[in-house]
């Protein structure tokens, strides 16, 4: 488990609670990618993957081989997303990646999965944001609901049981479920 000191603190330049730690130009972005993956992607059928790889390698997502990511995956910041050869990103599976998202070879985030790579401080009444990095392991299976909190590591083949919550790395080849998962 990650320790307050693991994770990447984001100051906002207005030290006020709401303030966001984006600048306006990062928030420009954000809203160009939200409107391009709604217009050029949503709509398109599963065979139409290539275009939505297409896509997201021109928003700077790094992408191996052939991962396959859902018409209505969910994409906060594509250029913090790395995708290897077979990987698969499930129906409306949310990647909130305010940090870098590692998805391994052949690994599967299933239907409406949730990566979550941000929080706050709690202890600071500004609330700043914090962020820790996700990294799912090759031929591991993030089960349909489960919710993967920052800075987490699973490790290669392991199983994470439908509408999990992972707040500690998990082992290569073990099988988690539950809240919190065991």
């Amino acid at each position: 488990m990650m320790s307050p000191g693991d994770f990447t603190r984001h100051e906002s330049s207005v030290r006020e609670r709401g303030a966001s730690p984006w600048s306006r130009g990062m928030r420009v972005r954000l809203l160009l990618w939200e409107y391009v993956w709604i217009f050029l992607c949503v709509w398109t059928p599963k065979p139409f993957n290539p275009w939505r790889l297409f896509i997201l390698r021109a928003f700077g997502t790094k992408i191996f081989g052939r991962p396959f990511v859902h018409q209505r995956a969910r994409i906060q910041i594509p250029w913090n997303i790395e995708l290897h050869d077979g990987a698969c990103i499930g129906d409306r599976a949310n990647l909130y990646s305010l940090d870098r998202i590692i998805i391994g070879e052949c690994a599967v985030v299933a239907q409406e999965a949730y990566l979550c790579t941000g929080t706050h401080d709690f202890n600071d009444p500004a609330l700043p944001l914090l962020t820790a990095p996700i990294t799912i392991g090759r031929r591991s299976f993030i089960g349909a609901r489960a919710f993967v909190l920052p800075g987490i590591v699973v490790g290669e083949t392991a199983v994470i049981g439908a509408c999990s919550v992972i707040a500690r790395d998990v082992p290569t080849g073990a099988t988690v479920r539950g809240n919190p998962a065991r």
